[in-house]
């Protein structure tokens, strides 16, 4: 079986990814994945060992203008780049995950009569997966109330490291990993892999508070100037990095965690039983707060705005939280009961199904 995986731009649709095309791949099947050269996919995809077409992108504007008029030229050209990767890979079967590139490989899919699946991370659909959806009787979601036809509740793919891990077991490692002490309260904090401004600074601006509470911090910040923290002589390590590579790892040192609400992180939070302060993304048509309802409402994670989220609230809620381990505990014990952890063995079976 030939499979064309159509996602990237940011880890939201690149991490599904990977993780469907691992059950695949030990299969049996030939893995060919879709991209633009913008996005995440440009690296990740070649360092998990799959072959990567890119694509000219073709994004979306909110708003009219110039760069509307311009839409049906470029999804012209992404459609004819497209049809050139079918054309070479001959695939028995389109997968896409959403996002600028999915869009040209559902239409090119269609007219050439190839069986395809959508997979659709978020709560609330994107554009992109309301058109594709329309294509296909195999369409998946991550979450159950999505509205898509056809749509079966499959849940979110994620990769084994992080839908197996054992956090408890890992603690050590994952802390000497990173540099860490291996007995204080520990805060990830990450803003996704594009970093977060607001969350960055709040943190930022409560170092000095976390480290007289003797909680240390691991800051994937994106970008690490928007979290310059230098620790005074013996305050507990705040260790800053641009980006995470060893999530899994990350997750077993921590806590708690402070993090936007994409799908993606709001899905390996909950599997893993990582208590959270979820900080939904202000922009978009509010997916990311739906995203986390299920978490929040199951009492495994706080949700704060992002207009509200403060140094102030840090010292206020979080200091006084990841220190609690009884309540810790209650949160961790709540939240991995939210989600499924075989969704990369269902939506590889959802494929086969589609290309018989």
């Amino acid at each position: 079986m030939r499979v064309l995986l159509a996602g990237g731009g940011t880890a939201g649709h690149t991490s599904p990814l990977l993780a469907t095309a691992a059950v695949l791949r030990d299969g049996g099947a030939e893995i060919t994945c879709l991209g633009t050269p913008r996005g995440l996919e440009v690296t990740l995809i070649p360092e998990a060992g799959y072959q990567l077409e890119l694509v000219p992108p073709v994004p979306l504007p909110r708003k009219p203008g110039k760069d509307l008029i311009m839409v049906p030229g470029k999804l012209r050209a992404a459609i004819k780049a497209t049809g050139a990767v079918v054309d070479r890979v001959r695939p028995d079967v389109i997968v896409g995950f959403g996002g600028y590139v999915s869009v040209p490989a559902y239409l090119v899919a269609r007219r050439r009569g190839i069986p395809l699946v959508v997979h659709e991370g978020n709560a609330v659909p994107g554009v992109a997966n309301k058109v594709g959806a329309k294509f296909t009787e195999f369409v998946a979601t991550s979450f159950p109330d999505t509205d898509l036809p056809h749509a079966r509740y499959i849940g979110l793919p994620i990769r084994r490291e992080i839908s197996t891990l054992d956090r408890a077991a890992k603690r050590a490692e994952g802390r000497a990993h990173f540099g860490l002490d291996p007995d204080r309260p520990t805060l990830l904090v990450t803003g996704g892999s594009q970093g977060a401004r607001r969350i960055n600074r709040a943190v930022a601006g409560a170092a000095r508070d976390l480290g007289e509470a003797g909680v240390q911090v691991l800051h994937a910040a994106g970008r690490v100037d928007e979290a310059i923290v230098e620790p005074r002589p013996g305050d507990p390590p705040y260790v800053v990095t641009a980006y995470i590579k060893r999530m899994d790892l990350a997750y077993a040192a921590a806590d708690l965690i402070v993090c936007r609400a994409g799908a993606n992180t709001v899905t390996e939070v909950a599997a893993v039983g990582l208590p959270a302060a979820f900080v939904p993304l202000p922009h978009g048509n509010g997916e990311q707060a739906l995203n986390a309802h299920p978490v929040v409402q199951a009492g495994g994670a706080l949700l704060i705005d992002d207009a509200a989220l403060t140094s102030t609230w840090i010292d206020n809620v979080v200091i006084p939280l990841v220190s609690h381990t009884g309540r810790l505990g209650a949160m961790s014990r709540a939240a991995s009961d939210i989600v499924r952890h075989d969704a990369d063995e269902r939506l590889a079976d959802m494929v086969r199904e589609a290309c018989r």
